[in-house]
């Protein structure tokens, strides 16, 4: 399978499912600012689920722009993030519903650290195939390594859910969220080959075969 084909999938399936987000949003029972303002927690998991669902899509664009060789492997732990993904919609319209509820939270932060380790398991795998591209590898390196303290953050958030506040989960998703828009996209973007540094030279013709 191609990079291109696989993109496309990829951001097919996850446009679907922040579309049915929005499907689930449960109504007023009076379309009223009150009516509206009781359902604050709905609109709360609504957003930060859209947004971050939103920046996952950012950052995937960001790093797959300029890899030129996935694996079968990529295919497969790409296959686990569209289908933990894919519960989204579900686990956001329990956890909306049952805010204070901790056991919907913990299963909200289960499918969110799920994602997040099949982000990082797939960003391994292209390491594996992109070796020989020292700007590539450089970058995905570190992009790995900011995603693991993300990692940190959420299961921290996890366990003070578990023990002491449930929608910590929330607030950790929060932080990760801010993380992940002003930190990884900004400093390590993978630009496609004609678009490298210049120090960067003998990678780019050792990635165009020109060597």
């Amino acid at each position: 399978m191609t990079k291109e084909r696989l993109v496309a999938f990829f951001d097919a399936v996850l446009a679907i499912i922040m579309t049915i987000l929005v499907l689930e949003l449960e109504k007023p029972s009076e379309v009223s600012l009150k009516g509206f303002l009781a359902l604050k927690e709905n609109f709360l998991a609504y957003v930060l689920s859209f947004f971050w669902l939103g920046t996952m899509w950012v950052n995937h664009h960001n790093e797959w722009m300029g890899i030129e060789k996935i694996s079968v492997k990529t295919v497969w732990t790409t296959m686990l993030t569209l289908f933990f993904s894919s519960l989204f919609p579900y686990s956001t319209s329990i956890v909306s519903k049952n805010f204070y509820n901790t056991t919907a939270q913990l299963f909200y932060g289960v499918i969110i650290i799920a994602i997040t380790i099949t982000v990082i398991v797939t960003t391994n795998t292209l390491i594996e195939v992109n070796k020989m591209n020292k700007y590539i590898l450089e970058r995905l390196k570190k992009r790995n390594l900011l995603l693991k303290y993300d990692l940190i953050i959420k299961i921290v958030a996890f366990l003070i859910s578990a023990f002491f506040y449930p929608p910590a989960i929330m607030i950790g998703l929060f932080i990760t969220l801010i993380f992940v828009v002003l930190v990884i996209p900004k400093k390590y973007k993978i630009e496609p080959v004609n678009s490298y540094p210049v120090n960067y030279d003998e990678t780019v013709r050792i990635a165009r075969n020109e060597k």
